[in-house]
């Protein structure tokens, strides 16, 4: 086990130096190591800096006209998203098999994939990029940390896509009608 894997007595700057090092270059091994105990304080520790960094790039980058509405919504929604995506992927995990997991563990999985693609997504167009590699390191997590095999693990991540996309489309008349 190393730094970025090993329990911790608290989320430190070398950890998160550490983990987004594991987490690039082996994820596999990442999600393999990553010890029970912890995990998803950890997990949020890593999210929340990953949040801090993109929401500033995001603010410094882009004229904006109330850059702190701007940069509160931004940041609220990189840690809602992950919230709601990992809630999702709970619920279909408990609905689709006999996987016993806790909630913890799915947002830890989540929560270390979003932080990963959060560093780059506030890049124009890169969502493009970003997306697809944090729903790959979630199928990843899900059949290294969280036990299920690959088929289930890509089941799990398509149909959140899925739901996720179909719920967005849903808002679309919603969001047209106040601008």
């Amino acid at each position: 086990m190393d730094a970025a894997t090993r329990p911790a007595r608290g989320f430190s700057a070398g950890y998160y130096v550490a983990a987004m090092s594991k987490i690039l270059a082996t994820p596999g091994a990442f999600y393999r190591e990553l010890p029970e105990a912890r995990a998803h304080k950890n997990a949020f520790g890593f999210l929340m800096v990953s949040a801090v960094f993109s929401t500033a790039a995001l603010i410094m980058t882009r004229p904006l006209e109330n850059p702190v509405l701007a940069g509160g919504i931004y940041f609220i929604n990189a840690l809602g998203m992950t919230y709601i995506a990992a809630g999702l992927g709970y619920l279909l995990i408990t609905m689709l098999t006999k996987h016993k997991i806790l909630f913890g563990r799915i947002f830890s999985i989540y929560a270390f994939a979003s932080g990963v693609s959060l560093l780059a997504s506030w890049i124009p167009l890169f969502i493009w990029i970003t997306e697809p590699w944090k729903w790959l390191l979630i199928g990843i997590g899900l059949s290294r940390a969280g036990g299920l095999g690959w088929r289930m693990s890509i089941g799990v991540v398509l149909v959140s896509v899925v739901i996720i996309m179909l719920f967005f489309w849903s808002l679309l008349p919603l969001i047209a009608s106040i601008r």
